[in-house]
Order: C-alpha cells, then sequence, then structure tokens
C-alpha cells in the first residue's frame, strides 16, 4: 500500500508538472491502484516522492529550452541548490494549507506543492545563473561610511556545525569591534550552530543596525528551522535596527511567529525585506500584529509569497501606518481584485512613494480603476512596475491618464502582459511625451499592440528622450512595417542602449531591415531569434503582411497624439 501511495504521489505531481501526460498516466494505471484514489492520504508526500520532485527540477534548470537561451541555463550544483530551496518551500506552503484541511485526502496540498514548485522554478531559471562577482571567499568585512558590515553569505551555500561557527563568528567577539550591520544569508544554521551563535548575537545586538537573515536555514527539517528561527529571534530580542531581511526562508504562519520576539521588539524599522516566505493570510496578518510601529518604514517587499486577497488587506493595514514608504513591493503574490482595491486604497495613504511594484497579481480592471486614483497623488514616483496585472486597454489607460496628470518624475515604466491594444495607444503616447524628460526604461512587452499600435508608440519616440535607454516592445504581433518604424524612432538617441522587439511577426525581410537600421550600432537591438515570420492569427486578421506596410506607414504621416489637459 505504501507503495502504492507513494507512486500515486508522484503520478499527480508529474502530472500537475507537466498536464498532458495527465490522461496517459492514469489510464495507465492498473485497477488496484485507482481504486486506491480515493481511500489512500496523498499528503504529506514520502521522502521518496519529494526526492524525485527535486531530480525533476534540476532536470528543468539544467535542461536548455526557450527560458534558458534568455536567461541561461544553470549549472548543475546551481541546480541542485536550487531545486532544494524550492522543494523545501513548496512543502512548507503546501502543508500549511494542509493542516487546515486535515480531514481531506490531500489531494489539494499535493496540487499547491506542485503549482508552487513550478511557480519557483520558473523563477529560478529567469534569475539566471549566478555571475562570477557572486562567486567570493565565504568571509568578508567591508567598511561603509563608518559602518562595518560582517558578511559570511559569499561563496557556496555552508551547513554549519558548531565547531565551524564558532571559527566563523570570531570577529564579533572581538572587544571592542564596530560592526552594525550582519548577513548571515546562504548559510544554513542546525540547532547546533544556533546554540554556538545565540550567545554572539547577544553580545553585539545592541551595536547592530542591520540584520540579513534571508535563506539561513536551507535544508533543514521544519521542526529545526522553526527551533532555530526562534533562537535567533531570542537572540535579537531588544535590538534596534533600522534594516531587517528574512527572505527566502519558507517561514508562514509558523515562521513569522518564531520570530515574534525580534519582529516586536522593533519600533524603528526603515527596511523590511519579507520574500519568497510563504507568507499566507496568517502570516500576514501576523505580521502586521508582531511589529508594533512602521512611522519609520520606508522599505517594504513582499515578492513571492501567496498573500491573496485577505493577506493583501491586512498588509493594506500596515502600509496605512507607514506614513513615509518610498518603496513597496507586493509582486508575485496572488492578490486580485478585491485584494488590489484594499492595497491601492491603502496606497494613497503613502504619498512619499518612489517606486511601486504590483507585478504579476490579478488585479484586473476593477482594480487598475482604484489604482489610478491612489497614484494621482503621487509627485515623486521614478519607478512603476505593472506587468501582468490583467489591467486590459481600460484599466491600463486609466492607469497612464493619472501618471500623465501626476508630477512624478517617472524613470521606469513596466506595463507587460495586460493584453493591451491600439486602443490604448494614443494615451500611452501621450504619457510617454509627458515624461520624456525622465524618462529611461520603457517595457510593453507581450501586449497585442501590433503595427498600427507600435507605430502611435514610435511617434511619440520621435520626440527627444535625453535619458532614454531602453525600449521594449517584445511580443506585440509587431510586423516590417511596425518594427521599421520604431526602430527608427529609437536608433540615434544619445545613451540608448537597448530594443528589443523579439517574439514578433517578423518577415525575414523585415530582420534584414532592422538590421540594416541598427547597422552602426548592433549592440543596440536585441535578439531577434525568436519572431515568427508566418504571424498567422494576426495576418488572417489584418491582411497579407508585408503588402500592407506602405499603407500602415503612411498612416502614421501627420498623426497627432493628444495630451491630455
Amino acid at each position: 500500500m505504501v507503495n502504492v501511495a507513494t507512486r500515486l504521489q508522484i503520478l499527480l505531481i508529474g502530472a500537475l508538472l507537466f498536464p498532458r501526460l495527465l490522461n496517459h498516466r492514469l489510464f495507465a494505471m492498473d485497477t488496484a491502484e485507482q481504486n486506491c484514489v480515493r481511500s489512500i492520504k496523498l499528503w504529506p508526500p514520502s521522502q521518496n516522492t519529494r526526492q524525485v520532485l527535486v531530480d525533476r527540477i534540476i532536470k528543468n534548470l539544467t535542461t536548455p529550452s526557450i527560458l534558458s537561451r534568455r536567461y541561461g541555463v544553470l549549472s548543475k550544483e546551481e541546480a541542485e541548490e536550487e531545486a532544494k530551496q524550492i522543494e523545501s518551500s513548496a512543502f512548507a506552503t503546501a502543508n500549511q494549507l494542509f493542516e487546515k484541511e486535515q480531514d481531506g485526502d490531500g489531494k489539494s496540498s499535493v496540487e499547491l506543492y506542485a503549482k508552487t514548485s513550478s511557480t519557483l522554478m520558473v523563477e529560478a531559471i529567469k534569475r539566471g545563473p549566478k555571475s562570477k562577482e557572486d562567486q567570493e571567499p565565504l568571509f568578508e568585512s567591508i567598511t561603509e561610511n563608518d559602518q562595518t558590515l560582517f558578511d559570511i553569505s559569499k561563496g557556496d551555500r555552508s551547513f554549519l556545525d558548531a565547531e565551524k561557527t564558532k571559527q566563523l563568528l570570531k570577529p564579533l567577539q572581538e572587544p571592542g569591534n564596530k560592526y552594525t550591520k550582519i548577513c548571515f544569508s546562504n548559510t544554513s544554521f542546525g540547532v547546533d550552530a544556533a546554540r554556538v551563535a545565540v550567545p554572539i548575537l547577544s553580545l553585539v545586538k545592541h551595536q547592530l543596525k542591520e540584520v540579513n537573515l534571508s535563506d539561513f536555514i536551507a535544508g533543514r527539517p521544519e521542526e529545526e528551522a522553526l527551533e532555530v528561527m526562534s533562537m535567533f529571534s531570542s537572540a535579537l530580542d531588544g535590538s534596534d535596527l533600522r534594516y531587517l531581511c528574512l527572505s527566502e526562508n519558507a517561514l508562514g504562519e509558523k515562521g513569522v511567529r518564531a520570530f515574534s520576539e525580534l519582529l516586536s521588539s522593533q519600533n524603528n524599522l526603515e527596511e523590511l525585506y519579507l520574500m519568497n516566505n510563504g507568507i499566507s493570510e496568517e502570516a500576514a496578518k501576523a505580521v502586521c500584529e508582531l511589529i508594533p510601529s512602521t512611522k519609520k518604514l520606508k522599505t517594504l517587499h513582499f515578492h513571492n509569497n501567496m498573500t491573496g486577497d485577505e493577506g493583501a488587506i491586512a498588509i493594506s493595514e500596515l502600509l496605512k501606518k507607514s506614513p513615509i514608504l518610498e518603496d513597496f513591493r507586493c509582486s508575485s503574490t496572488r492578490v486580485g481584485s478585491e485584494g488590489g482595491v484594499a492595497l491601492s486604497d491603502a496606497i494613497s495613504k503613502c504619498t512619499l512613494l518612489k517606486k511601486l511594484d504590483l507585478r504579476d497579481n490579478m488585479f484586473g480592471v476593477e482594480a487598475g480603476l482604484a489604482l489610478s486614483k491612489a497614484i494621482s497623488v503621487f509627485s515623486n514616483l521614478t519607478e512603476i512596475h505593472l506587468s501582468y496585472l490583467n489591467l486590459e486597454d481600460e484599466g491600463a489607460s486609466v492607469l497612464v491618464n493619472a501618471l500623465n496628470n501626476s508630477g512624478s518624475p517617472l524613470e521606469v515604466v513596466e506595463m507587460a502582459g495586460n493584453d493591451i491594444t491600439v486602443k490604448s495607444a494614443s494615451s500611452l503616447a501621450a504619457f510617454l511625451i509627458s515624461k520624456r524628460e525622465s524618462l529611461t526604461k520603457i517595457n510593453l512587452s507581450e501586449n497585442e499592440l501590433k503595427d498600427e499600435g507600435s507605430m502611435v508608440i514610435s511617434k511619440a519616440l520621435e520626440d527627444e528622450f535625453p535619458r532614454l535607454t531602453e525600449v521594449d516592445l517584445s511580443s506585440n504581433q509587431i510586423r516590417r512595417a511596425g518594427a521599421r518604424v520604431l526602430a527608427q524612432a529609437v536608433v540615434g538617441k544619445p545613451g540608448f542602449k537597448l530594443l528589443n522587439i523579439n517574439g514578433n511577426f517578423l518577415s525575414d525581410e523585415g530582420v534584414e531591415d532592422v538590421k540594416e537600421i541598427f547597422k552602426n550600432s548592433p549592440d543596440l537591438l536585441g535578439s531577434l531569434d525568436e519572431n515568427d515570420p508566418e504571424g498567422e492569427e494576426y495576418n488572417d486578421e489584418d491582411g497579407d503582411g508585408d503588402d500592407d506596410d506602405d499603407e500602415l506607414e503612411s498612416r502614421l504621416k501627420g498623426l497627432d497624439i493628444k495630451q491630455e489637459e
């Protein structure tokens, strides 16, 4: 029976990661296995099942693919490290769900386990391999403006035991040391190592201003990891920090509460990072409950969590108590329309915002409309990341109109993957012109602007943009005419660095046209190897491809872009 259960777990996880195999594999089960599906507890997965998932993730991270061609293939060593972290994080996330639904068979937890693993795996691919600069010696001591950093995060991950920890942390015990910042990231403390670290941290905690404990319990069983977190929390209780990073630790609510002593003693935090922590609705509420004051908070990052609408509502309460917040990131947190509206309302209270990142959520049009009201009050915003929010034309138009009318000196604008069409092109163009003095990067990739929309954008870009360095209109169903006009609009700009129009419908002739335009500066043109010369869907709808080029370009002549009053 155990073997059948294990096989069923592997089957379900594999099918969820590779859906096309689902029907075939289920059909291949014998009658006894099929009869067991309803009676077997599918959660928690066996150790063998967990290892199978780790092996599959390693294979995906080290196998060339469309994504890896863009971001790079990880080495076997990096892939093994990433795979273990991904599986551990996914397991912790799914186990939280199972603890709420213990009467079930665990299928929903297995589904979440697979889905979370898949999401984290794609993110690992997009991060790409580590740069050479990351491969440094294990210990580093750096002085910056009379503050000293004690950093043990460099090089390969180290699984610390008591003796190694004692040797590694010796500098912190030196009389009269002036360390005010510590970084224990990219390590793995077990209980024995923590017992050595705790008294040392207790000695220096009152001089510390910055603490980075991200990714410091990797590969440890949940019970041990929670105990280690609790020990570090107790050791640092009473410190007066300005910066705290607890990212990459698969915290969940249990982990957040394991850090309760540390969090509840912080009244002067200026920066808080809780990224990739499995922050659920309950965990988000716990964070808000434990931190006594965010009046001095300037940076708050919640990237890549399972926060959802209810969690977003809890975070909104934290935002309302953070009047001087300058940098807010709540990307990839599964927030839908209700949570998006709540966040938007709270963000309107943070009038000093300079950076706003809400990418990869499920806001939809309603939350987009609410956000447009919030950002209209900003005058200091320099970066706004609104990609993959399901804004559509209606949401995108009201947002760019609000930004157009704001006094913010925007430098970076990202609105990729929002189903934006030519209907919004005039509003986008007017907005770009209104911010031409400050804009450095424009990302409108993975939309549906097509030739006509891209030409409207190109017309705007013909104006002077003294600081513009990057334009991304990849994957927008653009053909030869649109690509040619866009290339001509940016090629001669001083300081320009990259035009990305890959993944469009350029014919071979169109590719040659664009390359010819950039013949004196080929490094400024991104790769064009993923274009689809056929562009069947677009051609069927709009005509015969290059035959329409002259007509499309003629539409551009005399085009006026109306700016909002």
